[in-house]
């Protein structure tokens, strides 16, 4: 089956968070969101250095949607069910579709660091590929220094498949990263 015929919910939902696809006009609120987190983005995130308006934002928003309704990535923005407030950025990267497989990645608003609201987004999209995808693996994969980003896999219970040596550059120092791989699978 193509993917582009693959229908799922483009909106789920946990406890205390909307997760749904991007759709035009959420610039302006990752935007903001991006803007008061680069010091925290900046060590792990090579898009971070890049200066960016609030148009830039947008038209990425935009290019994310299409991306998102054709299949190539589904990138998924989590917001506070009570106050709508935009919290974070994730989805389902590196897909292949063929096994199917997905990565998940992740960022934080850092007024909203520390919540467990990753954590909480992360369980439930995890959920979501297994249950909506058909999904037989889902990774993560973090700079093995990025303490903050390795503990979400670790809390949630996924294997530790192996480190890669050398692997990465840092997006801030420019110096050799070893990367680690996280994995759940499901036959």
């Amino acid at each position: 089956m193509k993917p582009i015929l693959i229908d799922f919910p483009e909106e789920f939902y946990t406890e205390r968070l909307v997760i749904r696809k991007p759709i035009p006009g959420d610039g302006k609120a990752v935007y903001e969101a991006i803007k008061g987190s680069l010091n925290e983005l900046k060590p792990w995130m090579p898009w971070a250095h890049r200066e960016q308006t609030e148009e830039d934002v947008e038209a990425n928003m935009r290019e994310a949607h299409a991306k998102f309704l054709t299949r190539e990535d589904l990138r998924l923005h989590i917001f506070h069910k009570e106050t709508g407030e935009f919290i974070a950025s994730s989805g389902l990267h590196r897909i292949n579709w063929d096994v199917p497989k997905f990565e998940i990645g992740y960022w934080v608003d850092t007024r909203h660091s520390g919540n467990g609201y990753i954590t909480e987004a992360t369980e439930a999209i995890t959920h979501f590929a297994f249950t909506h995808l058909n999904a037989k693996r889902v990774e993560i994969r973090c700079d093995s220094k990025n303490v903050k980003s390795r503990a979400i896999p670790e809390k949630l219970g996924f294997s530790l498949e192996g480190i890669l040596k050398c692997d990465s550059i840092s997006a801030d120092t420019k110096e050799l990263r070893d990367t680690c791989i996280f994995a759940k699978t499901q036959k």
